[in-house]
């Protein structure tokens, strides 16, 4: 079992050919490690970070030409000795190379193991070690933006001033309760009660944060669906840029679901396209109907589509009156308005937010101007505002505003200042939760299994 003390290494390049490969080594036997595999005129743990050009070997056998870089501990990503070993980048002599590292007393790092490392050294936060995940696996330019915004630490920030805040108000209040004898310039039962309102509105501000980050970092679960040949693949393909799914004049083209994840604006869908909802024989068919109402009903937004050229029938009435009860946002798109076509009064009785679309022309301003409205707060810069970004952020703030809810209203009831600050304290270890001050093993565990080998 790896050890926190343990040397690691492990390529932190692509797997793949390329024209170069980086082996990363970190731990307290980086330096000697390094002296093993490398042979230059300029030895780099003595000149550390300068890039020194040298031979890279294993034993008295040259494995290839290539630069090391030696950053000592504590001025490095992992706050311990690592180094950089660049070689050349073709699969078989990249791996050959970290054998060699291996060989010479390192231990293969998992996935995530050096910024774990990083985070339990005190180099980087739990929020900005889960933004540079989401950096590595942005998709988007929303999420790219968001991401470098909590590396940045914005939200860890953030949390921490309320963090110290409620820390001194709980001490505060100890201290009263400690030394009531005492003549302490402590805050009276009503100030403290005043401080803890004010402090669970900053919290709920944040919470306020995480529509935004949930639909842009994390992604919306969106449902294209509508009666057959009303253009749902078209729109699918629109949105996502190509032409992913079958479009023909054919009823009941699409069988099964199709998904994609895309960018309308800011916001990021995790799109399905599903079935045309009829009535068939065909058991195919049938099938792919059961799955898209089940994909309705576990969706976030749903984009109803509807041909804006054929009548207006049961078809269409039935299908209106299915969305009613969906827990889901629902936007009705009246599809193939090439041109300026009136809507059935039905459509404005059934649902909210009503649009004309062309998804052959593929202008989609509208919808991408009405979903940002619906999801994105606003006067938030992703960038450069502190967003709650994921559920476990979230979840952990909520926590927290619950936990201090209770202990305002037990002040307000009169209650003992000592049981009020034991759920005041429940709050405050729940807000540490976010960024890793309190926060359980199996959280960072599982936190960081979710990283790439080599980083």
């Amino acid at each position: 079992m790896l050890r926190f003390f343990d040397t690691v290494a492990a390529v932190s390049t692509p797997r793949g050919k390329g024209g170069i490969a980086v082996i990363r080594i970190s731990g307290p036997d980086t330096g000697a490690i390094l002296k093993k595999v490398f042979r230059s005129a300029k030895d780099p743990v003595k000149h550390p970070r300068r890039a020194c050009f040298g031979q890279i070997v294993e034993g008295e056998t040259v494995l290839d030409e290539g630069l090391a870089l030696f950053f000592p501990a504590p001025n490095s990503f992992t706050g311990e000795d690592v180094a950089e070993l660049s070689c050349h980048g073709g699969a078989l002599l990249t791996e050959t190379v970290l054998a060699a590292v291996l060989a010479a007393g390192a231990f293969a790092a998992p996935a995530g193991e050096f910024t774990k490392r990083a985070l339990l050294n005190g180099k980087i936060t739990l929020s900005a070690a889960e933004a540079l995940g989401s950096l590595l696996e942005a998709n988007t330019t929303g999420q790219m933006t968001l991401a470098r915004g909590g590396l940045s630490g914005k939200l860890s920030r953030a949390v921490g001033e309320r963090f110290d805040r409620l820390t001194f108000l709980l001490a505060d209040a100890y201290a009263k309760i400690d030394f009531p004898d005492e003549d302490l310039n402590t805050l009276s039962r009503e100030e403290f009660t005043a401080a803890l309102i004010e402090e669970k509105a900053k919290i709920d501000t944040l919470l306020d944060t995480y529509r935004t980050g949930h639909a842009v970092a994390e992604g919306l679960s969106t449902v294209i669906c509508g009666p057959v040949n009303a253009g749902k693949s078209t729109l699918y393909n629109a949105l996502v840029g190509r032409d992913a799914a079958i479009v023909t004049d054919v009823a009941g083209t699409t069988r099964d679901i199709l998904c994609e994840t895309v960018a309308l604006g800011a916001v990021t869908l995790r799109l399905y396209d599903t079935a045309g909802l009829r009535e068939t024989d065909d058991t195919v068919e049938g099938i792919g109907v059961e799955r898209a109402k089940k994909a309705m009903d576990q969706a976030e937004l749903i984009l109803a589509v509807i041909d804006a050229t054929a009548p207006f029938g049961r078809a269409e009435e039935a299908f209106l009156d299915s969305l009613a009860d969906l827990p889901a946002t629902v936007i009705l798109l009246l599809n193939k308005c090439e041109k300026d076509l009136p809507i059935h009064e039905r459509c404005f009785e059934k649902c909210k937010h009503v649009l004309r679309i062309s998804a052959k022309g593929g202008d989609l301003s509208a919808l991408r101007a009405l979903v940002e409205t619906l999801y994105l707060n606003d006067g938030i810069s992703l960038g450069e505002d502190a967003v709650v970004a994921n559920a476990r952020q979230y979840a952990a703030l909520k926590r927290c505003a619950d936990g201090l809810a209770v202990a305002i209203s037990s002040l307000q009831a009169g209650i003992p200042l000592d049981a009020a600050c034991v759920d005041a304290e429940l709050a405050v270890q729940a807000l540490g939760e976010v960024d890793g001050r309190a926060v359980d093993e199996t959280i960072i565990a599982s936190i960081f299994s979710h990283f790439c080998v080599g980083k």
